[in-house]
């Protein structure tokens, strides 16, 4: 008989395990699993050893250490004007993976419609179905990836209970527009939805292009759940710190999922993490330029080998239509790319209930340092298509 449980029994492991692994065996430059290779920022780690020696080694309060929700309180209200009182609107968990789970085990019923743009970040679809829910899919197709109001509507109707919108969008590099998060939000108000925005890479935005969030939307404060997290921004993906900003009755349910699930993370990183937070506005115009250059790297070097890349205006992947190339989906060519070219991707048919949708595509990441996106460029130049 198998002990596993049906929850969790059709799951299987993640594209990021098996790719990382298919890397690992080749050694392959692994521009596939999104985590810089570079070190973290030396104020971070200096706050982090400063916190562990005066001694904040013990439980953190399960919404978080108190510096941190204040300052995150601040951080919010001067980039988004949102007033958020962070002794019951701001809960600090476990990176934004738990920040999701909490959220759609405190917020959806067995039966409830769950929204989700696709391709998605893959914990989503678990989250939903652990919780009972039904996942619907609005597909954005490339190059452009936009949304069609009348067939978004199309999905709403009074079973559903949330659409989870990720902007800036991983992995299609899209940042939603204002007109794209004003459909959303009226949508909400007119079938009375809530909306949880995954927003962890709200500070890598490129070419002018503008963040914006729906919780600072007319009529939406009061249904939207804010997801972002220290990992994107700071480079800290193994500090695992993330939080939700939301008003009172939903921040009430997702912490009584969250205080079960881990009730709370490290107590001394917490602490690092305000030196991060309340980082002056200077640092993120210089985020921006140093990811930039990064992107325009990976640009041109898949250019240079006749790959046709969608140029993200947000993220740090790269999406590439890999259509022409005659393989017989996105995982075959990622196989290929990594065990014979010795560079790592992502098959991004992973990201979609049907993986045909995602089977002309692949995925990279820029968040590396120059001598490895080098080395990768060099690489390249093995794959040459035209």
């Amino acid at each position: 008989m198998s002990y596993m449980a049906q929850r969790v029994a059709g799951f299987g492991t993640t594209i990021f395990t098996e790719m990382t692994a298919l890397a690992n065996e080749h050694q392959a430059i692994n521009l596939g699993q999104g985590f810089p290779d570079f070190a973290a920022p030396d104020f971070m780690k200096a706050a982090a050893v400063a916190a562990i020696e005066s001694d904040i080694n013990q439980y953190a309060p399960a919404n978080g250490r108190p510096h941190l929700r204040q300052a995150i309180a601040q951080k919010v209200q001067s980039f988004y004007g949102i007033d958020a009182n962070p002794d019951t609107e701001i809960t600090i968990l476990h990176g934004a993976t738990e920040a999701i789970f909490a959220t759609v085990l405190g917020l959806v019923n067995p039966g409830d419609e769950v929204i989700v743009f696709e391709p998605f970040y893959d914990s989503y679809v678990p989250a939903i179905k652990m919780a009972g829910g039904i996942p619907r899919f609005y597909t954005l197709r490339p190059p452009t990836w936009q949304i069609d109001a009348g067939n978004l509507a199309m999905l709403f109707n009074d079973k559903t209970k949330l659409i989870i919108v990720n902007t800036p969008h991983n992995p299609t590099g899209k940042v939603f527009t204002k007109a794209e998060l004003g459909l959303i939000a009226n949508l909400c108000q007119q079938h009375d939805v809530l909306a949880m925005t995954d927003e962890v890479y709200e500070h890598l935005v490129f070419d002018g292009h503008q963040h914006q969030t729906l919780i600072s939307f007319p009529g939406m404060a009061s249904r939207t759940i804010m997801v972002s997290s220290l990992g994107k921004t700071f480079s800290v993906t193994g500090w695992k710190i993330g939080w939700t900003v939301a008003q009172l009755e939903l921040t009430q349910a997702i912490f009584r999922a969250h205080q079960f699930m881990t009730f709370c993370g490290a107590a001394p990183l917490q602490e690092a993490a305000v030196t991060a937070v309340s980082q002056p506005p200077s640092f993120y115009s210089q985020l921006t330029d140093f990811y930039t250059r990064k992107r325009n790297f990976l640009l041109d070097a898949l250019k240079s080998v006749g790959l046709k890349s969608i140029a993200p205006h947000g993220t740090y992947f790269i999406m590439v239509d890999i259509s022409h190339l005659g393989f017989a989906d996105d995982v075959a060519f990622c196989r290929y790319l990594t065990s014979d070219i010795g560079v790592a991707a992502i098959p991004p048919s992973a990201f979609y209930h049907n993986p045909a949708d995602g089977a002309g595509l692949a995925r990279f990441a820029f968040c590396k340092e120059e001598k490895t996106l080098v080395e990768a460029a060099k690489r390249l130049q093995r794959l040459k298509t035209g």
